[in-house]
């Protein structure tokens, strides 16, 4: 029998929809007594999830405004491909264009979760547009000009809580209680970001009656109609699903029904491949391909490395894999900021022995507890991140690095590069192993230029050192790597601080935009002077050997210092758009130190530390990582 407590059929009362309207951007401004009026002509409707609502093509009559719950709006494209577009949260509204222009719909539109809505019929909309024709024109255009702003620009909504369901795939994390766990660690760490509630539901030991438990105390089931406006965040514990072949059980159907993301909990070493009943209930009505869905891959509290997710991506409409240690606060730290789109990102550009400064960053951002979820960089950048994602201390990427850079290289014949690279190819692989991207616990990318097709690549699978040693190879000094035919060589040449990549993988599959995360960028390259003296007629060996010689001789630029300037020059143009899409962007004054200064890493390191911590000092933490304060 499904799980249905009480206010499911219960209609929403006037006070409610006055309140959502109220607290509305664009609605709250009408007077009270015309606001009265909309919120009576308004139909309250309650809605399952997964219910299809509007229908692409349809007439255009009524105006739906989200009470609880949410919408998604979706398309089909020629294929019949499901294609998903944003969500109607609560508080939002949907219909006004196309019911005053009276054009057919232009997508779908389901409930994500079991939602209640507040309807406008079109009969309704013209009786109240005679009796208030200025004010309700006014605020209609409104409503229609902030559905037509660019995304950015729209102002967040009061929004009521966000839900998440937590789906053990395995009998065996229930009986261990590794799901309990789970949820009770997500829930502290939510609260960081505002009021958090677990709710799950037990059997009592006496009478063996369902009793649902709301933070460890039992709640009484007419009390679920009241959640959303207690909690800010509210995780839904199912029980697990396994290959039994059993109908799944009321109280995880509703589970499940009521998360606008599902969490789905396996053991790392469990078989990958989807069971019966995770099939049956992700796919049963579709409404779980409405939702973000999310894989937890739990692991041992000492496990090394995480195993290879890829397999687990089989026959699973995936936003992300997150790789977690029991017992690890921090590792549920990270998943519950990818979660609310409070993730924050590291970006760290190339610029040789300049690059020690992103040591001093680190060290900044450490000390003023403001945790990397992802890192990426170029270059020099590239290779203290890839350090960094290992687990590496700050002390030993440094020792390491200017190991690694006082190694030198052989020149070769100059058929395809000056020098043959094979040494840092060697300690590249000495420094990381074989060990592929995908299993870091700390989501890494480096970034290269694809010289075959003219276009920056993300490096983000297969082995580190390999992606590590493309952006650390540049173009002309050193042999591009191959990646299936195509020249990978440094990123600089088109994008030396990748933040457009970070974006990217800070965003969700619906919403490749701002708002899903911070990114901090760091860039140390500095643009020097390349000229040569006025007084030379030619540039030639000759005048770059006297130069080398005698300190006081014309300036003559090598070719090391052409073969830079020729492989910065293209990232220079991005350096605009990167600082566009950066949330905080530090350039450690480095321009004293030398390309070459690798001996000065401890100084230069020092001196991105106090440039940092100058910064942070005037950022809003609490806004970076979307903390609030507990009512």
């Amino acid at each position: 029998m499904e799980f249905q407590p009480e206010h499911i059929h219960r209609e929403a009362s006037l006070a409610k929809v006055l309140a959502m309207l109220q607290a509305s951007p664009v609605f709250g401004g009408l007077p009270a007594g015309i606001l009265k009026e909309l919120a009576e002509a308004m139909e309250v409707q309650q809605v399952q999830g997964g219910a299809t609502l509007l229908r692409e093509g349809e007439a255009s009559d009524t105006i739906i405004f989200v009470i609880s719950g949410g919408l998604r709006v979706t398309r089909r494209d020629a294929t019949g491909q499901r294609l998903l577009y944003n969500q109607v949260q609560p508080g939002q509204s949907i219909g006004e264009l196309g019911l005053i222009l009276q054009q057919a719909r232009a997508q779908d539109l389901s409930a994500v979760r079991d939602s209640r809505l507040a309807v406008l019929s079109r009969q309704a909309y013209q009786r109240l547009l005679q009796r208030h024709p200025t004010e309700l024109c006014q605020v209609f255009v409104q409503a229609v000009y902030e559905r037509l702003r660019p995304q950015h620009e729209v102002p967040v909504p009061q929004r009521m809580a966000q839900t998440f369901a937590l789906l053990p795939l395995q009998r065996e994390l229930d009986q261990d209680g590794c799901g309990t766990a789970l949820a009770e660690d997500l829930c502290r760490c939510l609260s960081l970001q505002g009021r958090s509630g677990h709710l799950r539901e037990v059997r009592d030991p006496a009478s063996g009656a369902p009793q649902l438990l709301l933070n460890g105390q039992a709640l009484p089931h007419e009390a679920l109609a009241h959640l959303e406006d207690r909690f800010d965040f509210i995780v839904y514990q199912a029980r697990h699903a396994d290959d039994l072949g059993a109908e799944p059980e009321a109280w995880t159907r509703f589970a499940l029904r009521q998360a606008d993301q599902l969490i789905l909990l396996s053991g790392a070493h469990a078989p990958h491949t989807p069971s019966r009943v995770e099939q049956a209930l992700l796919a049963g009505d579709g409404n779980a391909a409405l939702k973000r869905q999310h894989l937890v891959l739990l692991h041992d509290a000492h496990e090394a490395q995480p195993v290879l997710p890829t397999p687990w991506l089989m026959g699973r409409t995936l936003e992300r894999i997150y790789p977690l240690r029991r017992a690890r606060l921090g590792d549920t730290q990270r998943l519950a900021r990818f979660l609310t789109g409070s993730a924050l990102g590291l970006v760290l550009g190339g610029g040789g022995a300049r690059g020690f400064a992103h040591l001093g960053v680190l060290r900044a951002l450490q000390e003023s507890q403001l945790p990397v979820d992802l890192i990426g960089g170029n270059s020099m950048g590239a290779l203290i991140a890839a350090q960094y994602a290992c687990g590496h201390s700050l002390e030993q990427i440094l020792s390491q690095t200017r190991r690694f850079a006082a190694g030198g290289e052989r020149l070769t014949l100059p058929l395809v590069s000056l020098v043959a690279g094979r040494r840092v190819e060697r300690d590249l692989r000495r420094m990381f192993g074989e060990r592929l991207i995908e299993q870091l616990w700390l989501p890494f990318f480096a970034a290269a230029c694809n010289l075959s097709e003219g276009t920056t690549s993300t490096l983000d699978q297969g082995p580190l050192w390999r992606a590590v040693l493309a952006s650390n190879s540049p173009a002309g000094l050193f042999p591009p790597v191959l990646q299936g035919g195509a020249l990978l060589v440094d990123g600089a040449i088109l994008d030396n601080v990748p933040v457009q990549a970070m974006r990217v993988r800070l965003g969700t599959p619906l919403e490749r935009r701002r708002g899903n995360g911070s990114i901090i960028a760091v860039d140390v390259d500095v643009r020097a002077s390349l000229r040569a003296d006025s007084g030379l007629a030619r540039l030639g060996n000759w005048q770059v050997l006297k130069r080398w010689l005698r300190p006081g001789a014309p300036a003559a630029p090598g070719i090391a210092d052409i073969l830079y300037s020729a492989g910065h020059i293209g990232s220079l143009g991005q350096r605009q758009r990167a600082r566009a899409q950066a949330d905080h962007y530090l350039e450690p004054p480095v321009a004293g130190f030398a390309l070459m200064a690798y001996a000065q890493g401890a100084e230069i390191a020092e001196l991105g530390y106090r440039h940092a911590m100058e910064h942070i000092e005037q950022w809003d933490r609490k806004q970076l990582l979307n903390l609030k304060p507990k009512i």
